[in-house]
């Protein structure tokens, strides 16, 4: 337990951050650290300004003193708990993996004293839910709450949530997007709001409406090609043509069967071309994301896999959110964050599961009707285009926990986790995902579908031309738009010399400018 009842504490650095200015930690990051819960402090840390001031930057949260928690040396240490719990709860939101540390950290009958600490409050009824739906367990009341009003669970202008359903016993609306073994949390900030009253869906539609369905058609196959080579791209490999094909078709069908231990198995059969030098389905030893050392081959892990023990608890409470989330009211970029990066952090599969991550976002997006026109949403394909950020993103969460998780060295140079961890994989802030997956479908939208789509409707009033002026074949006119491409519209002297050697020098003057005339600002 903390050696006092004090929580809050002034500071200049706070585990190797440097605060804004000088004052005082408060909510979720003083709990941790006072209690010395073995989880990561929020990526958004609270403070007291010495020098009275409100305002929000980069990581931190900053109250004029008027907010300061009363949890003075005079009090209890689970009243201080209590003020810095009511604290957190209105301003920084629900932090499932705190709640959960707590009814573990504490016996029964001092979490039956905290939640009887004002019982009929709104905050008590709160921690009381939140204790007893992640403790697995019911703690007894002093007060009937029969004549209270229903409060809603999550403050839904803090973070997103979904309608939820009553509880009568807490007298409390569960509006948590998720269940009790799986339910990332996503902070409502000011980008992602901006993306979310965007509608990028319905600016989507608009443009595609313009357009022929034949052009529709086949730049969703085009697209689909490109998205399957891009996810294995990210993944440092270059597959076979046919390969990607297959692994593109099954791109084509996301959203159309519903999610499954079997699904998920079938995918992976359909990532994983030869399985001969790994074993296909859910793990049965460790796992992680890393290098091993030249000398040693001892791993040095980026991110370590959920434990294969916790694989069939994890992964029922990932598919029954994941059924919850796509029947909701919830934005679908948001959904599509919360499951697929769950996915990839609990890595459940010895390969396959980076590419079966973004095939996730594909099925909800097309499950939640996000994309509209029959055309395929290559988000591989952005997501390669800011392979950085993309790295940086999912390193965010996977390496702070790193300092959590206790694990050997197994005689394979593999990983065994020595200490309980599902909890890192069931309850994460999944913030800073959602708006780089946001990045991704703006640039998907804005850029990547209209590109190809744009390309098309050029192709065909050039090859128009061709027919036209020259009786071109189909084949033909390809080659010929190949080679331009690749000689900045000038038809090289090899090509003239051989699959055009029938064009005089006329022509191919002719064909060369209507080709930078058509394609001019491709």
């Amino acid at each position: 337990m903390a050696k006092s009842a004090h929580f809050s504490f002034s500071a200049a650095i706070f585990q190797g951050k440097q605060l804004p200015e000088h004052g005082t930690v408060v909510g979720y990051a003083s709990i941790i650290q006072g209690l010395m819960l073995e989880i990561p402090v929020p990526s958004t840390i609270s403070i007291i300004s010495n020098q009275n001031r409100k305002y929000q930057q980069e990581g931190w949260l900053v109250f004029p003193k008027i907010y300061q928690p009363n949890d003075s040396f005079a009090v209890s240490e689970l009243e201080a708990l209590f003020m810095q719990l009511v604290f957190a709860l209105k301003y920084e939101g629900v932090n499932l993996l705190v709640f959960k540390k707590l009814t573990e950290y504490y016996s029964i009958d001092q979490l039956h004293e905290l939640s009887n600490l004002e019982p009929t409050g709104q905050y008590s009824r709160r921690i009381w839910f939140l204790i007893e739906w992640l403790g697995g367990f019911q703690l007894s009341r002093k007060k009937d709450l029969e004549k209270k009003g229903y409060i809603k669970l999550v403050n839904d202008t803090i973070q997103y949530t979904i309608e939820g359903i009553k509880s009568p016993r807490h007298r409390v609306i569960n509006n948590l997007p998720g269940t009790v073994e799986f339910c990332p949390l996503i902070s409502k900030t000011e980008k992602l709001e901006q993306y979310v009253h965007a509608n990028l869906a319905d600016k989507q539609t608009k443009y595609l409406k313009d357009f022929s369905k034949d052009i529709l058609q086949r730049a969703s196959s085009f697209l689909l090609l490109k998205d399957s080579k891009a996810s294995f791209s990210i993944e440092g490999e270059s597959p076979k043509s046919k390969r990607a094909v297959r692994w593109g078709q099954a791109i084509g069908q996301a959203g159309l069967r519903d999610l499954s231990k079997e699904e998920l198995l079938r995918l992976q059969q359909l990532v994983i071309e030869n399985p001969r030098f790994l074993e296909l389905g859910f793990r049965t030893k460790g796992g992680f994301v890393g290098e091993h050392d030249r000398s040693t081959g001892e791993p040095i892990p980026d991110h370590i896999s959920a434990k294969w023990e916790d694989l069939d608890r994890l992964i029922s409470g990932f598919l029954e959110t994941e059924k919850l989330l796509w029947k909701s009211e919830m934005n679908p970029v948001l959904v599509a964050t919360a499951i697929a990066f769950g996915f990839v952090f609990i890595h459940p599969f010895e390969d396959g599961n980076g590419r079966i991550h973004r095939y996730l976002i594909h099925h909800i997006l097309s499950k939640m009707n996000f994309s509209q026109q029959g055309i395929i949403f290559p988000v591989s394909a952005a997501i390669l285009d800011k392979i950085h950020e993309y790295r940086k993103v999912l390193e965010s969460y996977s390496l702070p926990i790193l300092d959590f998780i206790q694990w050997e060295e197994t005689k394979d140079h593999n990983v065994k986790v020595l200490n309980q961890t599902a909890d890192y994989y069931s309850y994460f802030d999944a913030t800073k995902h959602a708006e780089f997956l946001f990045e991704c479908v703006e640039d998907t939208i804005l850029e990547i579908i209209p590109r190809e789509v744009e390309y098309l409707t050029k192709y065909d009033a050039f090859k128009r031309s061709m027919e036209d002026e020259y009786e071109m074949p189909d084949k033909l006119i390809s080659l010929l738009v190949n080679f331009l491409e690749q000689n900045n519209g000038i038809l090289s002297k090899r090509a003239r010399e051989n699959e055009f050697a029938n064009l005089n020098d006329k022509e191919v003057q002719e064909i060369e400018n209507e080709f930078r005339r058509v394609f001019s600002d491709v």
